[in-house]
This record gives C-alpha cells, structure tokens and sequence, in this order.
C-alpha cells in the first residue's frame, strides 16, 4: 500500500467522522449561548429599574421601553436557542442587541480589543460571531426547527403536482 493511498483513506475516515458530529456544532453553541442569554435576561427583568438606568446612561432611547424589549428578547430567546426553535430569526435578533452592546456598553472594550488584535475577551464580540454564524449555519439536526423541517418536508413530499394531495380519508386540494 502506497503512502498516498494510506493518506486518502486516513483522509476519508476522517472526513466521515466528521460528517458524523457535525451536528455538535450548532447544538453545542445554542446550548452555550442559551443559557447565557436566558440568565442576563432575568437578570435584567429581576433588577429593571437598574437596566433602564443603565440604558439611560448609555444614552439609549426610550431607556424602559428598549429595557423591557432586550430583557424579553434574551429571556424568550435563550429558551428558544436552547430548544433550537426559530433559531435563525431568534439569533438575528440577538445579533442587534450584541451590535448595540459593542456601540454603547462594551464600546471601549471593543475598540481596545480591535486595537490590539484581539476580541475574544470582549462578551458581546464573541456571542456576536456565533449568533451570526447560526444565522447563516442554522440549528442543527438536533433541534425543533429540524423536526419541523422534517415533518414539513414529508408533508409536502405527499402532495402530487397537480395539487392533489392523499390523506387517509381520500384525496383533497391545496
């Protein structure tokens, strides 16, 4: 056996080992930033009037408003994330907040962080990546919006072209 072929077949075992996890990815990173975004919404709800000072401070409009909005977005959305449910329009959502968060808040640190070539330790910077890559990647297989997606397909799967569909008590249209 040459070394290449040994090369390609190491290459191939690994290749679908990887295939096989890839669904940790997406179920790994919602059940991180979940649970984050859960806990910092209750937070916020539990000590309201210390987030809308904080808002107000900030400058932000409409301080309760906006208060009330993001501490429901995080709160609402952490479960959501979690269950892996609206998961790509929950983690758009979430993104706004960590754009507004590195504008206002964590300004300083953010621009520190650019500065020195690193914003890793910069909270709202690095939730900020992984919320958009699950914007783009979505949930995984491992989620609500993957069984849905499933039952959808097979749902549509028995429509015929002509817009018939079969149920069990016969036929009917779209």
């Amino acid at each position: 056996m040459s070394l290449m072929t040994s090369a390609q077949r190491l290459a191939a075992v690994g290749n679908r080992a990887a295939g096989a996890l890839a669904f940790l990815a997406p179920l790994l990173t919602r059940l991180l930033l979940g649970p984050a975004f859960f806990l910092t919404g209750r937070g916020k709800l539990m000590n309201f009037e210390n987030t809308v000072g904080f808002f107000t401070q900030l400058g932000i409009p409409f301080p309760e408003a906006n208060a009330a909005f993001v501490a429901s977005l995080e709160l609402a959305g952490g479960i959501l994330l979690t269950l892996g449910l609206g998961t790509r329009v929950v983690a758009l959502l979430l993104s706004s907040t960590m754009m507004v968060a590195l504008l206002t808040a964590d300004r300083q640190s953010f621009l520190e962080g650019l500065a020195g070539g690193d914003v890793t330790g910069v909270t709202p910077a690095v939730f900020l990546l992984f919320l958009v890559w699950l914007v783009l990647y979505g949930p995984g297989s491992v989620s609500l919006d993957w069984l849905i997606g499933k039952r959808l397909r097979q749902s549509e799967s028995k429509a015929e072209p002509n817009g018939v569909f079969r149920t069990e008590a016969g036929a009917g249209t779209r």
